[in-house]
């Protein structure tokens, strides 16, 4: 059963979280596909996707520690509280020097941007009605994805000379507007209850629901691509297919164009009967096909690139916003732990992707056939969508 806070006027808070959540979305979108180029000015590729799997570990960590406080000091007054520490960690992006302080920041940060993730998944899900959370969900993910789109191309415009940091400051700016409007309106916020159970309690419900258990295998898969591309795309379009930042803000521009084309109405198609489970598979093949594919592009041609990358972009977006309207179809907000747990799959997969990339090398795979072995990967992903249950 959803709880739903007092509040006048709910469609109007919904319209005011989505504009909450493009604005955080884009404060951490501008320096997410230039943080692995940052930080190999200060070190190699390897130790670069060494810190993303600390990072992704201190994640995991303080998302299952986020619970108590929540139940403690309640959504709203943890959103402030975390993002008052965005901002002092950006300000140490923008004036440290050394690699120790901008590595311990970067990891410190990376579990920041995901436990406000947490907030706004609770603050929406909360005045979100089952029979809309597809399309609500869609059309957040679509207004998000504007954010994405957006990012390169500010951040190739602030790149100028390379000066990384031109970014970070804009994302500091960014946390400022953020900080304004969770305080200005959503101070009247009625937490939910929220359930807690121990680590080995949550992953024993979740493995007892077989669909629980072959969504979240799904979406360790989905994140795993994406956390390849956001670790080692930028670097491979940038070192091996010589690519200038101007070029690559492009690509990556028009390589998310599908995740506000397609989230939204994919989204209601799931609503109006549909089911999630064809269409998410639908996804997965369209992803694995076009991420094989990359391994044959020899050619630096912008076009080419792009055309490519937004082919891959097709099956991820479809996939990812499947997942999250079953997701939500089938959890209400009381459920931390399970809300928790399935926001762990995203940064386990910032672990398996340096660990792809690793045994690739280990084994001799070169940079453009270790698209080959993601295309695989995803290719599994079919064994859990295909024998899922739709959500009736």
């Amino acid at each position: 059963m959803r709880h739903h806070p007092s509040i006048n006027h709910p469609t109007k808070i919904v319209y005011t979280i989505l504009l909450i959540g493009f604005i955080y979305t884009l404060h951490l979108t501008l320096p997410v596909y230039i943080a692995s180029s940052f930080l190999s000015t200060f070190t190699d590729e390897n130790t670069v996707g060494l810190l993303y799997t600390i990072a992704s570990l201190f994640t995991i960590l303080g998302l299952f520690l986020i619970g108590p406080v929540l139940t403690r000091f309640g959504n709203y007054r943890t959103s402030l509280a975390l993002i008052a520490i965005q901002l002092l960690l950006f300000l140490g992006f923008i004036t440290a020097t050394s690699f120790n302080a901008i590595a311990v920041i970067f990891i410190v940060s990376t579990a920041i941007v995901a436990l406000m993730g947490l907030n706004l998944d609770v603050f929406l899900e909360t005045y979100s009605e089952v029979r809309n959370t597809g399309g609500i969900r869609g059309l957040y993910m679509a207004i998000n994805n504007v954010a994405w789109i957006l990012a390169p191309l500010l951040g190739a415009a602030l790149l100028v000379g390379i000066h990384y940091r031109n970014v970070y400051v804009a994302a500091f700016t960014l946390l400022f507007v953020l900080l304004y409007l969770i305080y200005k309106n959503l101070r009247h916020f009625e937490d939910p209850h929220y359930g807690h159970l121990s680590f080995h309690q949550t992953l024993g419900r979740v493995f007892k629901n077989k669909d629980l258990s072959k969504l979240f295998a799904a979406n360790i898969i989905l994140n795993t691509f994406y956390s390849w591309m956001v670790i080692y795309m930028p670097i491979y379009l940038y070192k091996t297919m010589g690519f200038s930042w101007d070029s690559i803000g492009i690509i990556l521009t028009v390589m998310l164009l599908p995740f506000v084309i397609f989230q939204y109405p994919a989204g209601r198609l799931a609503d109006s009967g549909w089911g999630e489970k064809k269409i998410m598979s639908l996804g997965f093949l369209i992803m694995g096909l076009s991420c094989c594919a990359l391994a044959f592009i020899t050619t630096n041609s912008l076009i080419v690139w792009a055309v490519a990358l937004f082919v891959t972009r097709i099956g991820a977006s479809i996939a990812e916003v499947m997942i999250e309207a079953y997701f939500f179809k089938k959890v209400s907000p009381e459920n931390a732990d399970l809300l928790t747990s399935f926001r762990v799959t995203r940064y386990g997969a910032y672990i398996i992707a340096p660990a792809i990339t690793a045994i690739g090398i280990y084994y001799g795979i070169n940079n453009g056939n270790i698209f080959i072995v993601l295309g695989l990967i995803i290719f599994w992903a079919l064994r859990y969508t295909l024998t899922i249950t739709d959500v009736v």
